[in-house]
């Protein structure tokens, strides 16, 4: 079945940067004591997000809609879907 293929592409120098953003602020919280966190980007900030707000609706993403495309586009990745 082709669509567990692994789907990626090599990081860019956009993508490498904004790992290690999420991964030095992941450190930070972690250092601080926050647990039942993930770390994101709102508006350029880095924040600790809560998991629990995360997780509270079902988020679903339209796989005929632009974002998705897009980021097949982005990443290379072959349509599986149409």
């Amino acid at each position: 079945d082709p669509t567990y293929m692994v789907r990626g592409c090599k990081a860019n120098a956009q993508d490498s940067i904004y790992c290690a953003i999420l991964g030095q602020n992941a450190v930070h919280g972690a250092f601080a004591g926050f647990t039942g966190i993930s770390v994101g980007m709102v508006n350029t900030h880095a924040v600790f997000l809560p998991i629990e707000r995360l997780i509270e609706k079902e988020r679903l993403v339209d796989p005929d809609g632009k974002n998705w495309h897009r980021l097949l586009t982005a990443t290379g990745q072959p349509d599986f879907v149409s």
